[in-house]
């Protein structure tokens, strides 16, 4: 088919690769303009733009697709399909109506739930047991439209935001020629979602990472889980902000201990219910580390009262 790739992030990087080696004509790649990173700030393009500079593939980095120039430029790609995978950008209408076949999104959860830009970490945050992938029909509306295949996978008491995010990635690029193939000569066809079962999965925000110790453990556990690699889970002491990347849940009912307080030289601390135990850590300047090596150089002893 002849195809534009619309993505930025490098979730979306092997859903590009499968179009590539499923013989597809990308004839187009969008994505987010280069941004300022590492030391010197200098602007640093997507991953996807990266792999598409690499495969030989024009790229285009607009700003917004509002434009009615943008708009044309898309129209006269004369597109079977768009495939779409964390992009960035809203498509408007005209952008969506231009392909023969459409506009099709790779989402990373079993729509309905977790429509939205962080599915990935609100499901295991919500201590959902399974997620997975849906490659949807897109519309005017927030991960509303028809939906053409999905597949799931487990989340595990072990699953982590990255390792999630590296599966589903994974996952998405097996569904999406398949998808593409049935919608073109009928065999898949488009289902309306659900009116029930809907979720929102709200974009993350820096400082949910910080941990709360009057909440239940199990659940400061699935935020460590949620929150790797960002943005972090951390509880602070005297200023100095400690990241947990990698925590023990230790099911001791009602502690008598005010919340926050370490109990024991192995840093366990007492939560609203329960206890949670820290394995790996990590200070600012210095690498992530194992408990025990981190309190022999920044002492925290028992009753120390953490923010």
């Amino acid at each position: 088919m002849r195809l534009a790739f619309l993505g930025s992030p490098d979730f979306a990087v092997p859903t590009l690769r499968a179009l590539i080696d499923a013989g597809h004509r990308i004839v187009c790649v969008y994505a987010q303009p280069p941004r300022p990173a590492g030391r010197g700030q200098k602007p640093r393009p997507t991953p996807v733009q990266a792999a598409a500079a690499a495969a030989g593939i024009p790229v285009r980095t607009p700003t917004t697709l509002r434009d009615p120039d943008e708009q044309a430029a898309f129209a006269a790609l004369d597109l079977d399909a768009a495939v779409v995978v964390a992009y960035g950008l809203i498509l408007p209408p005209a952008i969506l109506s231009a392909p023969r076949l459409g506009c099709l999104n790779v989402h990373a959860s079993l729509l309905p739930r977790w429509r939205g830009a962080a599915p990935i970490q609100r499901a295991i945050l919500a201590g959902d047991t399974e997620t997975g992938v849906t490659i949807m029909q897109m519309d005017t509306g927030l991960d509303t439209g028809p939906t053409l295949l999905r597949r799931s996978l487990p989340i595990t008491p072990e699953t982590t935001g990255q390792s999630l995010h590296d599966a589903l990635s994974e996952l998405g690029a097996e569904l999406i020629a398949p998808a593409l193939a049935g919608l073109a000569d009928g065999s898949v066809t488009p289902t309306p979602q659900s009116d029930d079962g809907v979720t929102y999965a709200k974009k993350l925000d820096r400082d949910e990472g910080r941990l709360d110790f009057t909440g239940p453990a199990d659940a400061l556990i699935r935020q460590i889980r949620a929150f790797d690699p960002w943005p972090g889970a951390f509880f602070e002491y005297q200023g100095t902000r400690i990241k947990v990347l990698a925590a023990q849940w230790l099911d001791l009912g009602p502690i008598a201990n005010r919340p926050g307080t370490v109990l024991d030289d192995a840093l366990t601390i007492a939560c609203g219910h329960g206890a949670l135990r820290p394995i790996r850590v990590q200070r600012p300047g210095k690498g992530p580390m194992d408990t025990g090596a981190f309190l022999r150089g920044f002492a925290l002893p028992p009753g120390t009262a953490l923010g």
